[in-house]
């Protein structure tokens, strides 16, 4: 058992992490996928539908070996299951779930990021959990730097999928209104925008796995069919990213990735004003193909699909569910209610919470010269008390707070390159990661 003090230390040491991308991926993965739809037959069942093509990403947008901190993971992951539902917290302390993985990474800036002992026995147990979760850290750090990479003039932004497009559809049977019946849908989007502009929108899949490189590649076939499933415009001209993290028991870790190419994905509408509530929809499921034969329209196929009428309405949407995610993320329920919409979970945030599930919005802690409002947690890790703790940029969550998501939006942008990229705060005397969107997490031992 390693002392808490190096514990510490580890998550915040950068490591080198292989980024897999290229074409013998890209037909491994074809490859793969066709022989499942050949099975699906065999079995009596229909193909899935999934992007058309799969195509390695170039060398120029992401590199083959990047470093990360396995503390800036877990900052992703964090941020990224805020708002999932999944806990009996009622959604006020999801976040603190990404803790769970905080002695299962290990790596140094020579040498590549791999599984601890922990990670690796608890792999034996909660194996499709661990890769799934660690996955998502993993995609969703690469994906937020390639697409800064590809538009340096822009934001970049990461929504959960199911909570955005809840506000427009009937996803499972216990939602109201026209039930789309189909359970294929990427986990997340990323906006990428500009305030006042149109915003491009990405699907994001991703996967993880304990197995191995045939795991990656059926797992990647999979991820095309959830990809497959929002089109925004044109038939078959959303672009979208598929990731799948190999996270072997015996060597380093890799993230295999692919994407799929398209112009579209664009909002181009006239923009709302974002700082409007948002009221739920009841858009009829499908994705209208266009003709084949004649002027006949074709059946529309399984999926969501936002049209032109509503890309403003989408724009809307998924800015408040990011706004919602923030400022779940530093632990205020009250703040959050207002951005949700009835569908989307608002009750969660409103209602009594179970005992010791709870987040409240009442620590502040000043960072690399930064004042933070957010929420803690006190727990043990190796028979030691630590703190964690997440929040936003006092300044900025102010404007959440108050429902100034057009003023967040106008203020987030303007610092989107001037936030500190230290790993370690001497004055916390703990890891401590910080994202563009002003969101912090920290953590440090307590003294006894």
């Amino acid at each position: 058992m390693k002392p808490t003090a190096e514990v510490l230390q580890d998550l915040a040491q950068p490591s080198n992490v292989a980024v897999h991308s290229n074409a013998e991926l890209a037909g491994d993965v074809s490859a793969t996928a066709a022989a499942d739809d050949e099975k699906r037959k065999t079995d009596d069942l229909a193909p899935l539908r999934r992007k058309p093509r799969l195509l390695a990403v170039p060398a120029k947008d992401l590199d083959p070996s990047v470093q990360l901190t396995a503390w800036d993971v877990l900052h992703a992951l964090g941020r990224a299951i805020t708002l999932s539902r999944r806990g009996a917290g009622r959604g006020l302390a999801e976040h603190w779930g990404c803790l769970k993985y905080n002695q299962a990474l290990t790596g140094d800036s020579d040498s590549f990021m791999a599984l601890t002992s922990e990670g690796r026995d608890t792999a034996d147990y909660y194996k499709a959990l661990q890769s799934g979760e660690l996955g998502t850290g993993f995609a969703l750090t690469l994906a937020t730097r390639l697409l800064r990479r590809r538009y340096p003039d822009h934001f970049v932004s990461i929504v959960s999928a199911d909570t955005a497009l809840r506000a427009g559809w009937a996803l499972t049977s216990r939602d109201s209104g026209p039930k789309s019946g189909y359970r294929y849908r990427p986990q997340f989007f990323a906006e990428v925008w500009q305030p006042g502009a149109a915003s491009r929108v990405i699907p994001i899949a991703c996967k993880g796995n304990h197995s191995g490189l045939s795991t990656s590649h059926t797992q990647l076939a999979s991820a095309s069919a959830h990809a497959e499933a929002v089109h925004i415009g044109v038939w078959n001209e959303t672009p979208s990213l598929v990731f799948s993290t190999e996270l072997p028991l015996d060597g380093p870790l890799a993230v295999h990735l692919l994407e799929s190419g398209g112009d579209g994905g664009w909002l181009d509408a006239p923009p709302r004003t974002l700082d409007h509530a948002l009221e739920d929809e009841n858009v009829f499921p499908g994705i209208q193909p266009p003709p084949t034969h004649g002027t006949e329209p074709e059946e529309p196929e399984p999926g969501y699909h936002v049209k032109p009428e509503r890309y403003a309405w989408f724009q809307h949407a998924l800015a408040r569910t990011a706004a919602a995610s923030l400022t779940a993320f530093a632990g205020d329920g009250r703040a959050t209610t207002p951005y949700l919409t009835k569908r989307q979970g608002q009750r969660h945030f409103a209602g009594l919470t179970h005992a010791a599930t709870d987040s409240v919005q009442d620590a502040r802690h000043q960072f690399l010269g930064i004042d933070f409002v957010g929420t803690d947690h006190v727990f043990r890790l190796n028979r030691r008390r630590v703190e964690a703790f997440s929040g936003v940029a006092e300044d900025l969550f102010r404007h959440l707070e108050a429902g100034r998501v057009e003023r967040y939006r106008h203020e987030v942008y303007a610092r989107r390159s001037t936030w500190p990229h230290a790993t370690w705060d001497p004055g916390w005397n703990g890891p401590i990661s910080v994202h563009a969107d002003g969101s912090v997490l920290a953590m440090r031992s307590l003294r006894h």
